[in-house]
């Protein structure tokens, strides 16, 4: 019989995709009361690797990644993203989202994302939320995977997420000490 343990805390981040009628920082301020403070952001980007939101926020789409600094129990991330969605419902417009935000963490082996919707590859944590296993660790760095979201798969955004990975990995360090 195996020793049960907790598993050491994670670093949440947030993919924010919006549009030009959202607001960047009230949707930031409204991520710090439910995440902390942010430590580090991706550079604003266009998103283009997907029509999929087209139809509810139109086409011409900026993208933000946000890492937040404050280390987390990994079983909040369920929560975590039932407050994203009511975050979303806020700055809706009608029935259309003006922003659509993803919260996940990074852990030494993995990065996973949290979603409303189920599939093969995604476990059930509770609440209607489903653990996305987006990359995962080996080899010296974060890869892809079969399943993992074309932007994801992308050399710029695995090169930001091994960046972040060594950020929390000294954020485990200084906790320890």
């Amino acid at each position: 019989m195996g020793t049960v343990t907790s598993p050491v805390p994670v670093q949440y981040f947030a993919s924010i995709i919006f549009n030009e009628k959202a607001s960047l920082p009230a949707l930031e301020a409204e991520l710090t009361r439910v995440l902390g403070v942010i430590q580090d952001r991706s550079p604003l980007q266009a998103f283009s690797h997907s029509d999929y939101y087209a139809g509810e926020m139109g086409s011409d789409l900026s993208r933000l990644f946000l890492l937040f600094a404050s280390l987390a129990p990994r079983e909040q991330l369920a929560e975590i993203k039932l407050r994203t969605n009511e975050i979303e419902a806020r700055f809706a417009e009608g029935m259309k989202r003006t922003a659509n935000i993803d919260p996940g963490y990074v852990a030494l082996e993995h990065v996973v994302l949290a979603t409303t919707k189920g599939f093969t590859h995604r476990i059930y944590l509770g609440k209607g939320i489903w653990a996305d296993l987006t990359l995962i660790f080996g080899k010296g760095g974060l890869r892809a995977l079969e399943w993992t979201y074309p932007d994801y798969a992308s050399p710029e955004i695995i090169a930001l997420y091994n960046k972040w990975r060594k950020t929390y990995k000294e954020s485990l360090r200084c906790q320890k000490a």
